[in-house]
């Protein structure tokens, strides 16, 4: 993982609002770095956006949800059934609590959307 001040600051401010959106939060990150190891970040629209050769998903800390949404969901085999959205390309996957970063099977996702670029 970077040192990047600015995903520093970020993650400083979710920890003062909130500390369980933190926790779904470096949980959703640590899985992306888990599975796509040549991942960098940066902060972007507000959230923390992935990228190896090219931006492939981002996640994003809501009042009461985190998001992980990918540009092209559209092209995602949604396997689990728990993409959503009815954009022409994006779609993104809610997660609601800790559990739910193990529940709905990221890592797939993760994957497929890094394979797409």
């Amino acid at each position: 993982m970077m040192n990047d001040p600015k995903v520093a600051q970020l993650l400083h401010d979710l920890a003062l609002a909130d500390g369980e959106i933190l926790a779904i939060v470096e949980a959703t990150r640590a899985l992306i770095y888990a599975t796509v190891p040549s991942a960098t970040e940066r902060v972007m629209y507000g959230g923390f956006m992935f990228s190896a050769a090219a931006d492939f998903c981002g996640v994003f800390a809501y009042k009461k949800h985190v998001s992980l949404e990918f540009g092209r969901g559209c092209d995602l085999n949604d396997a689990a059934g728990v993409l959503e959205g009815g954009g022409k390309f994006r779609r993104h996957i809610k997660l609601l609590s800790l559990a739910d970063v193990e529940a709905k099977s990221l890592a797939q996702y993760i994957l497929q959307a890094q394979q797409l670029d």
